[in-house]
């Protein structure tokens, strides 16, 4: 009777003491749910415990769902960066090719054309204003001296030194001593001779009338010469005539002083730097009279055909380049790249669309 009586809960547990007690350690744990212990107890959610569910805002899977997220910023920063690389990289050979074919810029060192550009000015020079016309007197122009004034040094055909001296042109720390800065004044065929009675350089017998741009005190020449310019030859002198070394000081180099048309780079065509500075190189009004344009002098075609050819060495010219193209070339290079991001973006839309099609 006692036993059916503990049966009844009135004693000894309803199971007898052979029958095992399930321990907590023997308890498999349910995926997502914690242990399958009784409520309370660790690992099972219930009062005064956090569970490890979905909704509990525990460590259990509460990582997961930001590592897609970082994953995203980590591509979006990948993706900066490229496109940031792509960006320079366009920035450069767009320079490298404004530097070459269209626009380049030079820093002024010294005092051969003042007043009109002064030591401390940066010039852009047009290279691609020649294609379309011819050179003019009073055009203000940047050449190389090689050949005529300096030595001709043959350039280096090591393609990466060559690459190394463009980029260094593009950022403005090239040092090229042979880059000549001079105003125009006798293009090929004109009879150019100083001084008639009135101390004025005349040009197939038109007097210059060149105070507008000759630095203050100046006379045209202190130093006699004539010349009938050659073909394919030009005669160039600075505005500062005191102090310009120009065609007047290699009248015993080949071209009797003047230089090839072949060796100019481009026309100074106005003065980007200082602020203070800035302006346009227009021609001056005394190479727009009608009488140089005229047929020149009666023995000008038969000088032309015996012109002069000896010569000496100079000293540095003109004209440094400063680092406009690369300035240009990152202008240009800000609406390509943006362009070619939207038609990346539009060619992985396209790409996620047929993924999604095919599923």
């Amino acid at each position: 009777m006692s036993g059916s009586g503990s049966r009844e809960g009135f004693g000894s547990p309803p199971w007898d003491p052979a029958d095992r007690v399930s321990e907590l350690e023997d308890t498999r744990a349910i995926p997502g749910r914690g242990n399958a212990g009784p409520p309370g107890q660790p690992g099972q959610p219930g009062q005064g415990e956090q569970g490890s569910g979905p909704d509990s805002g525990g460590d259990g899977d509460a990582g997961q769902p930001s590592s897609p997220r970082r994953r995203r910023k980590r591509r979006r920063r990948r993706s900066a960066l490229v496109e940031l690389l792509v960006l320079g990289v366009i920035a450069v050979v767009l320079a490298l090719i404004i530097k070459t074919y269209a626009i380049q810029a030079f820093f002024i060192p010294s005092a051969s054309m003042e007043n009109t550009l002064d030591i401390g000015d940066r010039v852009l020079i047009n290279k691609l204003v020649y294609d379309v016309r011819g050179i003019h007197r009073g055009d203000i122009i940047v050449f190389d001296g090689r050949g005529s004034w300096d030595p001709d040094t043959p350039y280096s055909s090591n393609i990466f030194s060559r690459l190394g001296s463009d980029l260094e042109g593009i950022v403005g720390i090239s040092h090229d001593s042979s880059i000549y800065i001079k105003r125009v004044i006798g293009l090929p065929g004109d009879h150019v001779v100083c001084c008639n009675a009135n101390r004025q350089i005349t040009v197939n017998g038109v007097p210059l009338s060149e105070q507008s741009y000759l630095y203050p005190g100046n006379q045209p020449s202190a130093q006699p010469f004539k010349i009938t310019v050659p073909a394919g030859r030009l005669w160039v002198m600075g505005d500062h005539r005191a102090v310009s070394y120009d065609s007047r000081g290699h009248i015993g180099d080949p071209g009797g002083g003047t230089i090839a048309e072949s060796s100019v780079l481009g026309r100074a065509f106005i003065i980007i730097w200082p602020p203070s500075r800035w302006g346009i190189l227009n021609i001056p009004a005394t190479f727009e009279q009608p009488q140089l344009n005229s047929p020149a002098t009666s023995s000008s075609n038969a000088a032309l055909a015996a012109a002069m050819d000896n010569g000496t060495p100079l000293r540095q010219g003109g004209a440094v380049a400063a680092g406009l193209p690369l300035a240009l070339g990152f202008t240009g290079a800000v609406p390509l790249t943006w362009l070619q991001h939207r038609a990346r973006r539009r060619l992985s839309a396209r790409r996620k669309r047929r993924q999604s099609s095919q599923r």
